[in-house]
């Protein structure tokens, strides 16, 4: 099935794969998260051709999830930046899953490529399930229970 027909789907992990499923859109996130902002700088980054990664940000655009705002240097054309939006911001929690993942289960022998730390103290963070009451829970002690609304 072609990803963008993902988009009606009862279930949300579909849906939410309508718009970040296509190959390159998380490598995207992850360079804007790094401060990435520039239409040459994604594509250089990334290797990606010029066609499909225009393809991909207006993709993120039209969901909310990044601005497209003009910018001119001296002598130059008039150009585009990309910033991630509040809804944007929120997916930094899936990227940062993504990367704790793959440090953890496929790891370089340099060391990870990032670390996340907490502005006030400077202390390391991870990506975790956390309770109402703002505690950590195991990930053996976590369930996902399908709701009324979502059939099988």
């Amino acid at each position: 099935m072609p990803i963008a027909k993902l988009r009606d789907s009862s279930c949300s992990v579909s849906r939410s794969l309508s718009v970040l499923g296509e190959r390159w859109t998380l490598l995207i996130l992850r360079l804007a998260f790094e401060g990435e902002t520039r239409f040459d700088s994604f594509r250089s980054n990334l290797g990606v051709a010029a066609d499909v990664l225009a393809d991909r940000l207006n993709t993120l655009i039209e969901n909310g999830i990044m601005t497209k705002d003009p910018y001119q240097d001296a002598g130059s054309r008039a150009r585009h930046e990309y910033h991630l939006t509040p809804v944007g911001r929120e997916l930094h929690v899936i990227i940062a899953g993504l990367q704790q993942w793959g440090d953890d289960h496929l790891p370089r022998p340099e060391s990870p490529t990032v670390v996340r730390r907490r502005h006030a103290t400077d202390a390391p963070v991870r990506v975790a399930f956390v309770d109402e009451s703002g505690h950590e829970v195991p990930l053996d002690q976590v369930d996902a229970v399908r709701t009324a609304t979502y059939p099988r």
